[in-house]
């Protein structure tokens, strides 16, 4: 099972980008709009571009690293989407789901550096 894993992770980082793509299709075209959008739209389709990196890093150290830049990314996302729901642009109903989205992620990707910290950290007891 664990096998699997991998893959839908890249499907759901894959389906999480194209989902912030068609949200800033959606969004009206103000300026205001349009420059959150687009700092929304960068940030949201970096997760999966991080996240197929850290699946040929080098190292753990390396892995750790990639997987924290796409931490950082949904960071950002969660920000924008803030912004869209505060100003007024978006509705908090219509942007739940994707907010739901990117804690979720958030919650697997801190979990997957943790892991990892963890298991370099015995391999130095040992």
């Amino acid at each position: 099972m664990s096998e699997d894993r991998p893959q839908d992770l890249r499907v759901r980082t894959k389906t999480f980008a194209l989902r912030i793509i068609r949200l800033y299709a959606a969004l009206p075209k103000t300026t205001e709009a349009q420059v959150i959008g687009k700092q929304l739209l960068r940030s949201g389709t970096s997760v999966g571009a991080h996240y197929r990196e850290a699946q040929r890093a080098k190292s753990d150290a390396d892995f750790v690293n990639k997987i924290e830049g796409g931490l950082q990314e949904l960071e950002e996302t969660a920000y924008w989407l803030e912004l869209l729901v505060e100003s007024g642009i978006m509705t908090e109903e219509r942007l739940k789901p994707l907010s739901n989205e990117t804690e979720e992620l958030t919650a697997i990707f801190v979990s997957m550096v943790k892991k990892v910290k963890s298991k370099r950290g015995k391999g130095r007891d040992e």
